[in-house]
């Protein structure tokens, strides 16, 4: 599994052949197809692998402290999934596979997402569609930095300017509703 992140995340998801998933693995591919079927079961196996690194990395999102410390600790602990070489293999994925809304990807992503914004901000009073279209917002421009650092690492630097605007939009949003805690 470790070679197809890698080959995806350094020459995108075409290039992650059967013949470039076994050199890169140093596995024949009979031994990659003994393990996981096809490449349809290894790619699934990645996604599965991502799914459970993004739920890991956002349990460790602050729950503690003032508003603007958990605000800050959610964004940073969600860069640090989707600025990483799992999640632009993920995202090359999903990208390629059929275009499905009812894919089951889509509603595990989110509760995990929601699961997290409700232990991070409890006192969010925020109606049920405004708090999913926040959320949705912050993975759009999450997704669009992983983009951008995955196009131009060399150039951009670490993005930390655009990571404070994100949670400033954030607490922003949270201050119209009252929210200050």
């Amino acid at each position: 599994m470790d070679a197809v992140v890698e080959c995806i995340a350094e020459a995108g998801y075409h290039a992650a052949t059967a013949s470039e998933i076994s050199r890169r693995s140093g596995l024949t591919w009979g031994a990659v197809q003994h393990h996981f079927g096809d490449k349809d079961g290894i790619l699934s196996a990645v996604l599965e692998d991502s799914f459970a690194r993004f739920t890991e990395t956002l349990d460790e999102v602050p729950t503690g402290g003032t508003l603007e410390q958990r605000v800050a600790g959610f964004v940073r602990c969600a860069w640090r999934h989707f600025g990483s070489p799992h999640y632009r293999t993920t995202f090359a994925i999903l990208a390629n596979l059929p275009s499905d809304p009812s894919a089951p990807w889509r509603e595990r992503l989110l509760a995990a997402w929601t699961d997290v914004w409700k232990r991070s901000f409890p006192e969010s009073r925020l109606p049920a569609d405004r708090t999913r279209s926040l959320m949705l917002y912050a993975i759009a421009v999450l997704t669009g930095l992983a983009g951008l650092q995955a196009l131009d690492r060399a150039t951009l630097g670490p993005l930390e300017a655009e990571l404070r605007w994100l949670e400033e939009t954030l607490l922003r949003e949270f201050a119209a509703r009252g929210v200050t805690r």
